[in-house]
C-alpha cells in the first residue's frame, strides 16, 4: 500500500482526523505516521488549518493515480444453492430487507462517486435490464456463463480492468466499504476462528498476501469484493488471456490467478470486522440472516410445499438443486426425517407438455404400483412432489441384467393396456415441433427436406398396420428406470406418455441408449421373451427412425434458446437417417 496516499485519503475522508486518530485507522504507529505527515507537508500534498488538514492542488494531482475507475459486478451464474428462489430470479437479485442485494452494492458505489458500473449477466441476463435506466449501469453478457466459472466471467470483461473494484453481486455489506480513491490492490477478508474449507490468506508483516491456500485453521479468509490497481490490472489481463486459452480452466475461479501467482502480484489483505460482509452459502443462511425468509419465500414452490404438509417454510430444509432446465425444474427437500422431489414446469413448457395429460397418465397407473410415489400432482400448473429414493441408481444400459428387469417392467405395463383419453401421435407431433422450428427460422439441417419425406413415408407405412394401441411412457429411457437399494424398480417422468403403439417404448431407449442394431436386436428379445417376429422389427426400427427425427426436432427448438446439446442432436438424426434406410431395405 501506498502509506502517503493512506494519510491523503484518510484526509479527505475527514479532514479533522488526528495524527492519533490516523494512527488507530491505518494501524501504524503514532511515529510512523508523524514521519508521514512531515513527508505530505515537505512535498505540499496537505496543508495545516486550525480545525484540521486540508489536501492541497498538488495533493490532488498526487491522488489521480489513485482514483478508481470503475467497478465490475459478476452476476452471471446461476445460484444452485438458492433453489428455488434462483429458478426466476437471479441470486443478485434475492431480497435482503425488502432490497436486492446487487441494488445495495451499486448505490454503495454510487455513494462513494463510482458511477462507472458494469454488471456480467448470463442466467437470467433480461431481469438485470431494469438497472441500466434505473442507475445507468452497463450490462455486458457472458456467453460461457452455464459451463465455465469465474474465470471464463473476469476474461471478457479483462479489456475494463483498470483501477477496478470486482465485486459479486450475492453479497452483501452492511456498511459501505468503497470510496473515490484507493492506495492500493486489496481483497476483503474476514478472520475465521477453527478449520475452515474456505480460502485462507497469509501475510507479511506489512499486511501484503503471501500465500492462498484452500482450507486451513485460525486464519483469515477471502470474503466479499476485491480491488485492483492499474499494475495489477495489467498483470491479472496477461494471465487471465494465459489461463483461458489453457485447457482444463473450464471450472476456474479467478481467484485462482491470485493462488499460483501471488508472489508477483502485490496486493493486500483489507480485514473487516465480524457482520460487516456476508457471502450467503444457501438458502439456510439467508433465512438465519432475513427471517422474513423463514416464514415467506414468496416463491410458489415453497408455498406449496408449506401447504400440503401443513408446516412453516423455515421447516422445509435441505434443499439442493437437482435439475434446472426448459422443461423442468426440480429439487430435493427435506421435512422432518423425509425426503421429497418438487418438480417445477420450466419457462416454454405450455408449449411442450400438457400437464393435465400428464396427471392422467400418473392416475391411470396408480394400480400399478411402478411409477415413483406421488404426493401431490397439480394438473393445472404442473408442480409435483414425489418421494425421493435414497440410494437408488439408474438403470444402465449396457448392463443385461439391468435391461431384463427393465424391460420385464416394460411389459407388464404394456399388458395391463391401460387406457387414457389422450394420444400420442407421433406425426402430430413431428409437425408441431417442425412448426416451432420453423417459427424460430431454425432448422439446421441442409438435407431436412429430403429426410422428412422418408419420415412421412414410415408413417405412412405404419398407418397401413393393424396395432393395438396402449397407454405407453415414449420417454422410457434408461435414466427414468430407478432400481432401489433393494432391487425393486421405478419408472419415472411420464411427460410424454400417451396412448400410441407400445412398441415406440423400446425404441426410445434404445436411441437414448446409443444402441446399434445387434443390441436393439437383444433388447427386444429381452422384451418379448423370444425371438421378434418381421413386423415387430420393422416397427421398432421405425419408431427408431422417427423417434431420432423427433428429437433431433425438439433439440433444434431448444437450441434456438441458447441451449447447447453437444451430440446429441447430430445422433438424433442421424437414427432417423440410418433406420429409415435400414427398413428400405428390409421391405424390398
Amino acid at each position: 500500500m501506498n502509506k502517503l496516499a493512506l494519510i491523503c485519503k484518510t484526509i479527505l475522508q475527514k479532514n479533522t482526523v488526528t495524527q492519533r486518530e490516523l494512527a488507530a485507522a491505518l494501524k501504524l504507529s503514532l511515529g510512523t505516521v508523524n514521519k508521514l505527515m512531515g513527508q505530505c507537508l515537505e512535498l505540499g500534498y496537505i496543508e495545516v488549518l486550525p480545525e484540521g488538514y486540508r489536501l492541497t492542488w498538488e495533493g490532488f494531482h498526487f491522488m489521480e493515480e489513485f482514483k478508481v475507475d470503475n467497478a465490475i459486478i459478476l452476476a452471471a451464474g446461476f445460484g444452485s444453492r438458492f433453489v428455488p428462489l434462483t429458478f426466476d430470479t437471479p441470486k443478485g437479485l434475492l431480497e435482503v430487507f425488502g432490497e436486492p442485494m446487487i441494488e445495495r452494492q451499486i448505490k454503495q458505489l454510487h455513494e462513494a462517486g463510482i458511477k462507472e458500473i458494469t454488471i456480467v449477466v448470463g442466467y437470467l441476463k433480461e431481469h438485470f435490464e431494469y438497472l441500466i435506466d434505473k442507475y445507468e449501469v452497463n450490462l455486458l453478457y457472458n456467453p460461457e456463463y452455464s459451463h465455465k466459472n469465474t474465470l471464463a466471467t473476469v476474461y471478457h470483461v479483462r479489456h475494463l480492468l483498470h483501477n477496478t473494484y470486482l465485486l459479486s453481486s450475492d453479497n452483501w455489506m452492511r456498511e459501505n466499504m468503497y470510496d473515490s480513491y484507493e492506495a492500493g490492490s486489496w481483497y476483503s477478508a474476514a478472520y475465521v476462528e477453527g478449520n475452515t474449507s474456505e480460502w485462507c490468506l497469509t501475510t507479511d508483516k506489512k499486511n501484503r498476501i503471501t500465500s492462498i491456500q484452500v482450507g486451513g485453521k485460525d486464519s483469515y479468509v477471502m470474503y466479499g469484493p476485491a480491488y485492483f490497481t492499474n499494475d495489477l490490472s495489467k498483470k491479472l489481463v496477461t494471465l487471465l488471456e494465459q489461463y483461458y486459452e489453457r485447457p482444463g480452466t473450464e471450472g476456474f475461479y479467478w481467484e485462482e490467478i491470485l493462488k499460483d501467482s501471488i508472489k508477483d502480484l502485490r496486493i493486500y489483505l483489507n480485514p473487516q470486522p465480524k457482520k460487516q460482509v456476508y457471502e450467503f452459502e444457501n438458502l439456510e443462511e439467508l433465512r438465519l440472516f432475513d427471517t422474513s425468509y423463514q416464514t415467506n419465500s414468496n416463491h410458489v414452490a415453497l408455498e406449496c410445499i408449506s401447504e400440503i404438509f401443513q408446516v412453516a417454510q423455515k421447516d422445509i430444509t435441505g434443499i439442493q438443486c437437482l435439475k434446472a432446465g426448459m422443461t423442468n425444474n426440480s429439487f430435493l427437500f427435506t421435512i422432518g426425517s423425509n425426503e421429497y422431489i418438487f418438480r417445477l414446469p420450466g419457462q416454454g413448457t405450455d408449449a411442450l407438455i400438457n400437464r393435465a395429460q400428464e396427471k392422467a397418465s400418473y392416475d391411470a397407473l396408480s394400480s400399478l404400483d411402478i411409477t415413483e410415489n406421488i404426493f401431490y400432482f397439480n394438473g393445472n400448473t404442473g408442480h409435483k412432489i414425489a418421494q425421493y429414493y435414497s440410494n437408488s441408481r439408474n438403470a444402465n444400459a449396457k448392463k443385461k441384467e439391468d435391461i431384463d428387469a427393465c424391460m420385464r417392467l416394460l411389459k407388464r405395463f404394456h399388458d395391463a393396456k391401460l387406457p387414457v383419453k389422450h394420444s400420442f401421435d407421433i406425426r402430430e407431433r413431428i409437425d408441431f415441433y417442425e412448426a416451432l422450428c420453423k417459427s424460430k427460422n431454425w432448422i439446421p439441417f441442409n438435407d431436412y427436406q429430403e429426410i422428412r419425406v422418408h419420415m412421412n413415408i414410415l408413417m405412412d407405412y405404419l398407418d397401413t398396420l393393424t396395432v393395438t394401441k396402449t397407454l405407453s411412457h415414449i420417454d422410457s429411457v434408461p435414466d427414468n428406470f430407478l432400481i432401489l437399494e433393494d432391487g425393486s424398480l421405478r419408472l419415472i417422468d411420464w411427460e410424454y406418455s400417451g396412448m400410441c403403439d407400445p412398441l415406440i417404448d423400446l425404441s426410445m431407449w434404445a436411441i437414448y441408449a446409443y444402441y446399434n442394431e445387434a443390441e436393439t436386436d437383444y433388447l427386444m428379445k429381452a422384451y418379448f421373451g423370444r425371438i421378434p417376429n418381421f413386423e415387430e422389427r420393422i416397427r421398432v426400427y421405425a419408431y427408431m427412425a422417427l423417434g431420432g427425427f423427433l428429437w433431433a426436432l425438439w433439440s433444434a427448438y431448444k437450441a434456438s434458446f441458447g441451449e447447447e446439446f453437444g451430440e446429441y442432436i447430430i445422433t438424433m438424426y442421424r437414427y432417423a437417417k440410418k433406420y429409415s434406410k435400414i427398413i428400405q431395405t428390409m421391405l424390398k
